[in-house]
């Protein structure tokens, strides 16, 4: 490992360990969590890293190959004439190199590094990928933190109606029927309380998981700031988007860079119809007994050294060479298309962030004008309930209507922040949060 890998290394688990002793994650520490420790993003390391020998591989192809063989061989012919049984050996090292082979050999490392390209632009996709899940996963456990608060809320208001609801009904002032419809409402209450805090730690769990965090860490994160800039910032320019999210989108880096390989393999696969020429040469020796002198002397008459240029001239070959050509261009072509496809994709992509942010902005805005009907609306029928003018339907109404009204609240300040993060990661590659 070299040093600025482990520099990076340390100053990741330093962050880390600052949040984790702090008791709180950040979205940040969870995405510089993630970067080392996501099993997915280490295996397309990994597979970074194959690149990086095929590589050596392909240059590799430009020197010598040189080998070393022996052969010994006995023999025996029992109604022979002569010697009926003889021991003969050879040794020799054989040489070759390829003068030039249609250019095949500099195309296949030319391909070679593309396709390690390739492999670090899935690894950067992948990570894009971690970071939107891990974003989308941190607001929704924040939402749901927040909606817990809100159930708390309904549910220590609900108890006290059924409470006052009791004493009514012991005092003769209110019927059981009516007492049985608040106690129900406080009994609603509580469920909607556990199914939010069941809501969390699943989320809790989703983040966990993408993070590779064990199962009795605790995973506790800081609050955001959402206040009504934040959610009803401005948006930028969408085709300003549009233009920066083609040059930041690494998928498409990815299809392009596809395309450049494609472009490679027809140019390898034209080499097939080049001539090849490749030098040969050796040194060999050998020994035969019995023969007319010692294996020292047989060896030194025996020795002997070759050299020899061959040329190759295909003339025929069953249209390999010709089908490998059209495929190759027929991915060539795919891969023109898929770029053109993507940059659809990213045009629907950032219209659709765009049109729901902009709802969920709208959203915000008129629930929080119906938060507040509803708030006077539930105060002034708790104050008539208390006094005897509504019954218990109108007080259930009106509570139940503010519950929804503090959601719909929440619900559309946190899709609204989704939305201007997710524009701003289009745009930027990166999310600050």
């Amino acid at each position: 490992m070299n040093r600025l890998s482990l520099t990076f290394m340390i100053a990741v688990s330093t962050a880390t360990m600052a949040g984790a002793e702090s008791g709180e994650w950040s979205y940040a520490d969870c995405v510089d969590y993630a970067r080392e420790h996501n099993i997915s993003i280490r295996k397309s390391r990994l597979s970074e890293q194959t690149g990086v020998y095929d590589i050596e591989e392909a240059k590799a192809q430009w020197q010598p190959t040189l080998d070393f063989a022996t052969s010994h061989t006995y023999t025996n012919t029992p109604w022979g004439k002569g010697d009926k049984n003889v021991y003969a050996s050879s040794y020799g090292f054989n040489a070759g190199w390829t003068v030039w082979n249609g250019g095949e050999r500099e195309n296949n490392i030319r391909r070679s590094v593309v396709r390690s390209e390739i492999d670090r632009i899935n690894t950067a996709e992948l990570l894009r990928g971690v970071e939107t899940d891990i974003l989308e996963i941190y607001l929704n456990i924040l939402y749901a933190r927040e909606a817990i608060a809100i159930s708390r809320e309904a549910v220590a208001l609900s108890e006290a109606q059924a409470d006052r609801a009791r004493q009514l009904m012991e005092a003769g002032k209110m019927s059981r029927v009516d007492y049985s419809r608040l106690n129900s409402q406080c009994e609603q209450d509580r469920y909607e309380l556990v199914s939010a805090q069941a809501t969390l730690q699943t989320r809790r769990m989703e983040l966990k998981q993408i993070l590779e965090l064990g199962i009795d860490t605790e995973l506790c994160l800081k609050p955001l700031d959402g206040t009504d800039e934040l959610v009803m910032a401005e948006l930028p320019p969408i085709a300003d988007s549009y233009e920066k999210a083609i040059d930041t989108d690494m998928r498409l880096r990815g299809l392009e860079a596809e395309k450049k390989s494609s472009e490679i393999d027809v140019a390898i696969a034209r080499a097939g119809n080049m001539p090849r020429i490749s030098l040969n040469a050796g040194v060999g020796t050998g020994f035969i007994s019995p023969g007319d002198s010692g294996f020292g002397t047989g060896l030194k008459q025996a020795w002997n050294e070759n050299i020899g240029l061959t040329l190759s001239i295909p003339i025929l070959d069953n249209r390999k060479t010709k089908t490998a050509v059209a495929r190759s261009r027929v991915a060539q072509l795919d891969a023109q298309l898929d770029i053109d496809n993507r940059m659809t994709q990213l045009s629907q992509l950032i219209e659709a962030s765009y049109t729901d942010t902009r709802s969920a902005q709208a959203r915000y805005i008129a629930a929080q004008q119906q938060l507040e009907s509803a708030r006077l609306t539930d105060e002034l029928t708790n104050e008539q309930f208390a006094l005897g003018y509504v019954n218990t339907v109108e007080l259930m109404t009106a509570h139940n209507a503010y519950v929804e009204a503090q959601h719909a609240v929440l619900q559309a300040k946190y899709m609204a922040i989704l939305g201007q993060k997710m524009i701003e990661f289009y745009r930027t590659a990166k999310i600050t949060l």
